[in-house]
């Protein structure tokens, strides 16, 4: 009685008689929505990879260890990753770049001997002054004739490599085998430095604490264009979001217009929202003749007017000015897809440029912002006295893709069904195939409107979507050169920007009360 699974047996061709069993799997299989939650930061750091992406970072301290600190300069990621804890972002994938000055710090290890030769060298595993915070030290082992060897970095729990065996040479070569390879069944490699072997056959210091030293941010030198960065088989900057699943992306404190056709593309591309902000200062008019003369124009970029926002750095007792991007794109992230951040009020902003002059914006001002396809962070908003965005726009001139909503509703369910449905291609196309596809969409968009996500106000019980993969749209003639077509449509919820309100009042008005 042969057992196998659906697809591994010819049935039309069987020899043998007997019992074939065949195990069949679940006809529709259902598909859950991608995360939506994902905020992609490129900017400097002082710990970590460059560029790659560093995903798996939910809060401060996680961002301190993978990319050190908040500093106080432009472009710094655990400044935006700060902004970002305060607007409930909890899910942050960083890429850092230097300007290629960076440097890993190191120091040298040495013996007893009057004049000290170097055993090994301990390097810091990434570039930056993180590195000059960490010390290592060596002192005797638990057993008996054996070495301890402990690495920290200051305010993390350090790495202890206990009980290393050898005299002489045989010692540093060990000790460097436990830094790089870890020990069998006690711990791994070292994750904060790499060691390598020096010239000394004696024994080791163990009254002396090194220090490493020498180590560099590379960050003075970092332009907007070293943010975007280079595409290709080795990515570079904001090209490394590739892949990283993240649906809103910000290039911290970017302010070059020249770059907002590179992130546009790529936002389209990725399904990234990326937001970005005029240089600090740059006036309503200015910015619409900026983003104008850059010449961009579609959903995937919201570009907001230069005024810049001061936020309380309480690491370094300052506040600083940071482009308002770095609040909206946090504001964006930790908003469900069918939402605007039109009218949301968004923490962490103390002050604007133009609030702290007191100069509140007109009308006029914020309806040329509209029409001119930007967006603008204001003091006082219509639910109240708070910061918060005044157009709710990217930058598509298209009234029917302009607002944020369809650009994240659009980017979730096109990259939930590119996730769900790549085990098609080299699929036999049959009709169960068909109806599996089918069912497995509907299902997502009955969840979809079930949740208010999708959905039509004025007809609120009927289906909000439709599927289609029949013979009417799969001809023949495109069926045997292998297509398999499914044509969706998608009703999106509507975003409230102008909300009216008739009053009629008087001692003569007849009221007939509606329901």
């Amino acid at each position: 009685m042969p057992v196998y699974q659906a697809g591994q047996l010819n049935t039309t061709a069987l020899q043998a008689p007997d019992l074939y069993v065949i195990i069949q799997p679940p006809g529709v299989a259902y598909i859950n929505g991608v995360p939506t939650d994902g905020l992609g930061l490129v900017g400097v750091g002082s710990w970590g990879p460059v560029n790659a992406p560093i995903s798996g970072i939910g809060n401060n301290a996680q961002a301190q260890q993978a990319i050190g600190g908040v500093t106080f300069r432009g472009r710094d990621l655990a400044t935006a990753v700060a902004v970002g804890v305060q607007n409930n972002v909890q899910n942050f994938v960083l890429v850092r770049v230097t300007d290629g000055t960076d440097i890993a710090a190191s120091v040298a290890l040495k013996d007893t001997v009057a004049t000290p030769v170097t055993g090994l060298t301990l390097t810091g595993l990434y570039t930056g002054i993180v590195g000059n915070s960490i010390t290592a030290n060596i002192a005797a082992g638990t057993a008996n004739g054996t070495f301890k060897l402990s690495i920290q970095r200051a305010g993390f729990t350090p790495e202890v490599y206990d009980n290393i065996a050898g005299a002489g040479a045989a010692f540093w070569a060990n000790a460097v085998q436990a830094v790089n390879y870890g020990q069998s069944g006690v711990r791994g490699p070292s994750q904060i430095v790499v060691a390598s072997i020096g010239a000394s056959t004696s024994a080791p210091n163990v009254s002396a604490t090194y220090t490493l030293a020498g180590g560099t941010d590379g960050a003075s030198g970092v332009t907007d264009l070293t943010l975007v960065g280079t595409d290709g088989l080795t990515r570079t900057g904001m090209y490394a979001l590739r892949k990283t699943g993240v649906q809103v992306g910000n290039l911290v404190d970017c302010q070059t217009p020249s770059t907002w056709t590179a992130q546009l593309a790529l936002g389209l591309q990725e399904g990234i929202y990326f937001h970005t902000a005029n240089p600090a200062g740059v006036s309503v008019a200015t910015s619409a003749s900026n983003l104008v003369s850059a010449g961009v124009d579609g959903y995937g970029l919201m570009c907001l007017v230069g005024d810049w926002a001061y936020w309380n750095d309480t690491v370094n007792g300052v506040q600083r000015l940071l482009s308002p991007a770095t609040f909206t794109s946090a504001n964006q992230a930790s908003t469900s897809p069918q939402q605007s951040i039109l009218n949301d009020s968004i923490a962490g902003v103390v002050a604007t440029q133009r609030s702290l002059q007191n100069l509140p914006y007109s009308e006029a001002e914020i309806a040329l912002a509209a029409t001119s396809r930007l967006e603008v962070l204001t003091l006082g908003a219509p639910a109240g006295p708070i910061f918060a965005c005044r157009t709710g726009r990217n930058i598509s001139s298209n009234s029917a893709t302009n607002g944020d909503n369809y650009t994240r509703m659009t980017n979730y369910i096109a990259f939930t069904v590119a996730s769900a449905f790549g085990y098609v291609p080299g699929k036999v196309q049959t009709v169960d195939l068909r109806r599996n596809v089918k069912g497995a969409m509907d299902a997502f968009f009955s969840n979809l409107q079930a949740q208010n996500m999708i959905g039509n106000v004025n007809n609120p019980t009927a289906p909000a979507w439709s599927v289609q993969i029949d013979a009417n749209n799969n001809p023949f003639s495109q069926v045997a050169l292998g297509y398999m077509q499914a044509n969706v449509m998608v009703t999106y919820l509507s975003i409230v920007r102008y909300f009216l309100v008739n009053i009629q009042g008087g001692q003569s008005v007849t009221v007939n009360p509606v329901g």
